[in-house]
Parts: C-alpha cells; structure tokens; sequence
C-alpha cells in the first residue's frame, strides 16, 4: 500500500489501505473472510495510477481493532455500518465495489438495499454468490472454527499454501509474501495467523437473508469471477445468476479454486475492461 488512512466505527478503529491515492478514479476492494485488505496489492499495482484503490480491514483483522463484542460486531450488519461510514469518510457518493467472498456478499447487500444501491455505481463479485455449496461452506466454517498455532514460521507458510492452494498464486517469492503479511506471534512464542478467532461469530449471530432476493433486485453492473475449480460457487449457480441477470459479464478463473487472488495479468484486465466500460 501507499497510504493507510483510520476511520472510526462506534470503538473500533478501521484500517484502510489505499493505493495510489490521488488516482482520479476510486474503487472498493473489501477482502474474504479471514483475509485483508492487503490482498489486493497485486490488483491496484495492475490496475495502475488512473485507480485509487480503497481496500478496508474489516474489524477483527488485518490492522483493524479486534471486538470485545465478537456476536455484535462480527456479522454482515455490522460490516454494513462499516462499509456506510467508510463511504461517508471518503466523500464516495457513488463507487464501483469488488468484493472476494465475504467482501462480495457485503457489496451485494449494500447494492440491493434501497439505503445504499445508489451509492454502489457496478458491482464485482470474486467466486461468490446468492447460493454456496454446502459441502464447500461446511469445510470453510470447519476450518476457521478451529485454532490455529505453529511452532515456526515455516509451519505456517506451509499451512497458508495448503490452504489457500485455491489462489492461484505463482511463485515462492509470492507466497512468501503472502506468509509474512498474514502471521502473527503468540505470547509464547509460537505462530498464528492476522485475525480475531472470534470472526465466525458471525456463523452463529448473523440474521438469514433471502440472497436470490437481493440478486435479483440489482440494478447496477455486474460481473462475477469464478475460480474454475472453486468448491464454493457452483458453475450451475452461475447459470441461474446469469438466467436473472441477463446482462452478467462472467469470467472463468482458469487454475484457481476459492478465491482468485486477482493478481494475474489477464483477470485485472477482464475487470479493467468491464470498469472502464460506460454501457454495462
């Protein structure tokens, strides 16, 4: 990043990194699950100096304040609150999102919704959608309900590759990379990972909601990104998005799983191509 700037949400201070930040174009990126915001930096550098890329940690990771109320501020209505204010922090009154995983389904909310739809110019979904296989969603809560602690370093990078194989990521120096801005050191010693363990608060807390509902309320342009492997967004789910939104521009992330890290040549310019675009 180039720039980290704080915005404050009741008493939680929220990280957003910021790339090129007098860039004359503004993008949100928002992170999955158990990531952050620092994800995207491949994406902004490819996305180059026309783009000011806004890439928020979401409370509980990365440089974002941890909860002391994991039930009330782990949840999709809390990320909203947080998503509004980052919006009115930066003057965004209309703004393109994209969105990997959770950051997806976030943007999807917030563009169905009539408080916020106006205010998300087109939308991004990376490997996400209104329906999530079962199979898939089942390992992920699996994974991240359980701790995580390692004895060195490399124990963790190791871990990181086997997990997050679904990237796509090329290169040692990359995953590397990945390792060393995802880890964190224990009191004892050991290793752990960037975020609150308490996150999948939001498994348990969060209010069910009709997502086909909010699909088909959009009105903004729209684009999905599919890991072509991924275990979470099944190629039939894709059809019936498409069969609801007929305008839909996909694409195929060949080689990755859940999610596509966007760090690859031609995804940032099938997504350059479809911003830049004024008829979709």
């Amino acid at each position: 990043m180039q720039h980290l700037d704080w915005v404050s949400v009741d008493d939680l201070d929220v990280a957003v990194r910021i790339w090129h930040p007098d860039a004359p174009r503004t993008l949100i990126a928002w992170h999955g699950l158990a990531r952050h915001g620092g994800d995207f930096a491949d994406l902004a550098q490819r996305l180059g100096p026309e783009w000011r890329v806004l890439a928020p940690d979401t409370p509980g990771r990365g440089l974002s304040t941890w909860s002391l109320h994991p039930e009330r501020d782990y949840t999709y209505a809390a990320y909203a609150g947080v998503a509004r204010a980052i919006l009115d922090h930066f003057d965004l009154e209309r703004v393109p999102w994209l969105g990997t995983s959770m950051g997806g389904l976030l943007g999807l909310r917030l563009a169905a919704e009539p408080g916020t739809a106006g205010r998300i110019e087109r939308l991004i979904l990376n490997d996400i959608g209104p329906e999530l296989a079962p199979e898939g969603l089942a390992e992920l809560g699996d994974y991240f309900s359980r701790p995580h602690e390692f004895a060195s370093f490399r124990e963790l990078e190791a871990e990181l590759r086997r997990h997050y194989a679904g990237f796509g990521i090329e290169g040692d120096d990359s995953w590397r990379r990945l390792a060393l801005e995802s880890a964190r050191r224990l009191p004892d010693g050991r290793w752990s990972f960037h975020y609150d363990p308490q996150i999948t608060a939001q498994f348990v807390h969060d209010t069910p909601r009709d997502l086909w509902a909010d699909w088909g309320a959009l009105t903004c342009p729209l684009m999905v990104v599919r890991g072509a492997h991924s275990p979470l967004l099944a190629a039939a789910t894709l059809e019936r998005m498409a069969e609801t939104q007929p305008q839909l521009i996909t694409l195929e992330a060949v080689g990755c799983g859940h999610a596509p890290y966007l760090d690859r040549a031609s995804q940032v310019e099938s997504i350059r191509h479809f911003l830049d675009n004024p008829e979709r």
